[in-house]
């Protein structure tokens, strides 16, 4: 019976070492699994980090070209704009010299009623001065109103 349990307890043993082989190979087979995965990811955060380092200064050279583009033109807008006005105020006075601007009711009718009243003294002269040329008329002898002042 002594060598049926030496060989019994041989046996489990055997066995427990079978699983803790096959345990440990599994282990190892994982263990190499995540060191590789590990080992992959930490590769692609590096490639990552590198690729959003230089994305970081590129956008930074590009912001900064993009506040000088800003202030020149910033600085361009302000000198046309004063450009600007200028031509404006020059065109308001130009339209101001050069438009024809409708006169006002009352003065035309003032310069109506002025050049009316010139022609009426003026008809009245001529008929005044053709009623004194036909008054001194004697016999057949014509004579011009302008003769009179001779």
């Amino acid at each position: 019976k002594a060598s049926g349990a030496g060989t019994s307890i041989i046996g489990v043993l055997e066995v427990v070492e079978s699983d803790f082989a096959k345990n440990l190979a599994t282990e190892e087979t994982e263990e190499d699994d995540a060191q590789t995965m590990y080992d992959t990811t930490t590769q692609q955060n590096k490639v990552t980090t590198t690729l959003k380092e230089q994305d970081v200064k590129y956008k930074t050279q590009e912001f900064k070209g993009l506040d000088t583009s800003l202030a020149d033109l910033g600085g361009e807008r302000e000198s046309t704009g004063a450009e600007l006005a200028a031509v404006l105020e020059y065109d308001a006075k130009i339209k101001e010299r050069c438009i024809a601007k409708p006169e006002a009711y009352e003065e035309r009718k003032r310069r109506r009623e002025a050049e009316i009243s010139g022609l009426k003294e003026a008809l009245a002269i001529l008929e005044d001065e053709t009623a004194f040329v036909q008054s001194k008329k004697k016999g057949g002898r014509k004579h011009h109103f302008l003769s009179a002042f001779a």
